[in-house]
């Protein structure tokens, strides 16, 4: 079971892994951690076939502790976070989000923020720990008594007050909820704010049935841009499964998070802004142009907490994780990102125009690299140690960045290998101010990657 605890949060297979009696003790061994600072949890849970009975596995370990439930029923992960945050009858002290994310649909697990921080790291590897040794011991009744709550309309109103300057606004949207949970959301927020918008695939179905619900691939974005190759639309916007990481599309781009976080920063006075190691140095020389940029480590649990700690006015990842504390709670809601990117076009802002003017680079996608679990992170150190004294033919090294994984910097561009915190591999990613620049720093250190792990 030890897997299953991830350093973001808890995910795993249902029944093999998330099974009545390890779901029932997760429960219970969070419901001790809540009532260290409070008695109310707010659980909600995306489209999955498994998700219903998931919550009435949680419940039950979770009364068993003590812990008082609020059920939100069917909702997107940031309405999940909201309950946490905005001051209604219905807040609570902890949220428990039942969400496989952009996984197979196999898959299923628990998003957790306690006192308005990720519970992640060191704190799920504990209460894993705990789990591992005791809950075959464990006896815990089926009690599924809970208080049901309509976060969902709370966050749909406040999202609809808050951009209440978009309404009627002219730009033709199209919307594509890949049968997630962004469709019980996006679907009354743009009836409210009278949107001209088309939504592709609104009802959630977690038997995911027109694509995968990860619009990080290419192959999940086919049905928008079929739409936007029509003319008729301005914008499209795509979400994951539960709704915290955003595509955005114009005509003729992607366009990744990393550039995003350079479009919202123009909104924003001298901004403070965190990025993750994977995104483009574009966006760090951009930001420091106007005001100061951050580098941190990947992961949405890691980029809250720093954000927070900053007092940053914005986050982002290149797989479309965006972070607001600018006017909004600093939590990863790609449903508001999505309102903050018309805004731009409100305001006039041409998206493809603004990133013409970028200086030109050329990046790889996000490459993975199979290796397991076991060896992934020695892998990593052997080539940090490589980097120390490489061979005379490597590539003129300016500088290293261990923060994490491995970037290295070149004297054209730059190139990273860092460990997934969540699979069996290797993640590298390259970018430089020549496509033959690129090629060379991704073949020198993907060549000596290579070469660690023939020895290991």
């Amino acid at each position: 079971m030890r897997h299953i605890f991830r350093e973001y949060d808890i995910r795993g297979v249902f029944e093999k892994d998330l099974n009545e009696k390890s779901v029932k003790a997760i429960g219970f061994f969070l419901g001790e951690e809540i009532l260290k600072i409070g008695t109310k949890v707010g659980i909600g849970y995306d489209a999955r076939t498994h998700s219903k009975v998931l919550l009435s596995w949680l419940v039950s370990g979770l009364t068993c502790a003590g812990v008082k439930v609020k059920n939100m029923g069917l909702v997107p992960t940031p309405c999940n976070y909201f309950a946490g945050f905005f001051d209604s009858k219905n807040k609570v002290d902890a949220t428990i989000m039942i969400t496989g994310s952009h996984n197979p649909p196999e898959y299923n697990g628990f998003k957790i923020t306690i006192n308005k921080l990720p519970f992640f790291g060191a704190d799920i590897a504990k209460i894993g720990a705990k789990i591992v040794q005791t809950y075959e011991k464990l006896d815990i009744r089926d009690n599924a008594t809970c208080d049901e709550v309509d976060t969902k309309n709370e966050y749909i109103n406040f999202l609809a007050q808050h951009f209440k300057h978009l309404k009627n606004l002219k730009t033709k949207i199209v919307i594509d909820c890949g049968n997630g949970v962004a469709g019980v959301v996006v679907t009354k927020l743009i009836e409210q704010l009278n949107l001209d918008a088309k939504i592709l695939f609104a009802e959630p179905d977690g038997t995911f049935p027109n694509h995968h619900p990860d619009p990080t691939e290419e192959k999940n974005l086919e049905s928008l841009k079929k739409e936007l190759e029509t003319k008729k639309y301005d914008i499209g916007f795509a979400f994951d499964g539960d709704a915290d990481r955003i595509a955005v599309l114009t005509k003729t781009r992607n366009i990744k998070g990393d550039e995003l976080a350079i479009l919202y920063a123009k909104t924003i006075k001298e901004p403070k802004v965190v990025g993750e190691v994977k995104c483009s140095q574009v966006m760090y020389d951009e930001i420091d142009k106007v005001g100061k940029s951050y580098m941190y480590k990947t992961g949405h649990s890691n980029l809250k907490v720093k954000l927070k700690e900053l007092g940053a006015d914005l986050a982002a990842e290149v797989s479309g994780h965006i972070f607001f504390n600018d006017r909004y709670f600093g939590y990863d809601d790609a449903i508001y990102a999505m309102l903050r990117t018309l805004e731009l076009l409100k305001d006039g802002i041409n998206l493809d125009d603004e990133l013409e003017k970028l200086p030109k680079t050329y990046s790889t996608e996000e490459l993975k690299i199979s290796t397991s679990e076991e060896k992934k992170f020695q892998e990593v150190e052997h080539l940090k140690m490589f980097l120390q004294n490489p061979p005379k033919d490597f590539p003129k090294i300016k500088k290293i960045v261990d923060i994490d994984g491995v970037r290295v910097i070149f004297e054209n561009g730059w190139g990273l290998i860092r460990a997934s915190n969540t699979t069996p591999i290797l993640v590298a990613r390259f970018e430089a101010k020549s496509k033959e620049d690129m090629l060379l720093y991704q073949n020198a250190m993907q060549c000596a990657l290579q070469d660690i792990q023939k020895q290991k």
